[in-house]
Parts: C-alpha cells; structure tokens; sequence
C-alpha cells in the first residue's frame, strides 16, 4: 500500500513504512546472476571436500588394519538390504505413478547397487566367496546400475530440454487468402 505526502499540491506516492525493504532483483538479469552465484557457491563446496578428501583417504590407506573382526555384521548388511529395497521400491511406486520425481530414486538405487557391488567383491576377497560376489557383481549389480543410470540421464533430458518461452516463440503467421 502506498501514501502521499501531507502536501495536497504535492501528490507522489511514498513507500509504506510498515512493509519490510526488500532488496528487488531486476527481472531476469538478476535471477541469472542469483543463480550463477549459486552455482559457484555449490561447485566451491565440491571442490574443497574433494580436495579434503584426498589426505583422508591416504591417512586410512596408511592407519586401518587389513584386517578386523566385525561385531554388528548382520545388522550392517541387512541395514543396507533395507536401505537398496527402499530405493527399489520408491522407485517402481514413482515409475508407476509416472512422476518426474522418480529421477532421485533411481539415482539413489543406481549408487547403492554399484556400492553393494564394490562391497560384495572387496569383502570376499581371499575368500571362497569372491567368485559368486564377482558374478552377481557383473551381471545382476553392475548391469542393473547402468540401467538405472542410464535411464535417469533420459528422464533427467527429457525434463529440461529447453521449452522456448512465449515471449521468444516465433509469430504465428496467419493462414489465409492474401490480399
């Protein structure tokens, strides 16, 4: 709401004082510029834990044992199992349902089968074991992951191929008789 001054001669309008002051963004110029300083921002972060991650990794390489008796096993593995039919699940209830939103967990499915994969192998190592972790590795875990990945990147396209918008779409040229 806006009000003039006490001047009757003079009738421009004056901000209301009872609404906050908001710092206003001019139109797209400055949503693109938000959005790039986002992006900076979050590829920063990623950068940096990417580079912290590096010392971390060569410290355990160096400090774990190659060896170590674990007493919570069962409740790990079948923790994980949860976790992966969760994420099976979520992701056939979304594909069903056809939502858009089924992207995250087909992504979240894809990374914890290539995990289970990893984990299955790397455990079994030495292991009479190893050669079943390998098989199901290669041709249940693996595959299915690259399925999945592979249709989110086709979702993920399909959802943000540009749509030209109504101010930039070509004119409509009129069908008819010219004169």
């Amino acid at each position: 709401m806006s009000r003039t001054t006490q001047d009757p001669a003079q009738t421009v309008p004056c901000e209301d004082v009872s609404r906050p002051v908001r710092p206003a963004l001019a139109g797209r110029a400055g949503r693109d510029a938000l959005l790039e300083r986002r992006r900076r921002h979050t590829l920063e972060l990623l950068a940096v834990s990417a580079l912290g991650l590096i010392p971390w990794t060569v410290i355990l390489g160096v400090t774990l044992p190659s060896d170590y008796r674990v007493h919570a096993w069962r409740t790990t593995w079948v923790g994980f199992d949860i976790l992966l039919l969760t994420a099976l699940g979520a992701t056939a209830v979304l594909g069903i349902r056809r939502h858009r939103a089924v992207v995250l967990p087909a992504l979240a499915t894809a990374v914890l089968l290539v995990c289970d994969a990893w984990f299955d192998v790397s455990l079994a190592l030495g292991t009479s074991a190893v050669w079943t972790s390998t098989a199901l590795a290669l041709f249940v875990e693996l595959p299915m992951a690259a399925f999945l990945f592979h249709r989110v990147r086709l979702l993920l396209r399909s959802q943000w191929t540009p749509r030209p918008s109504p101010d930039t779409a070509p004119d409509v040229v009129e069908t008819g008789a010219r004169s």
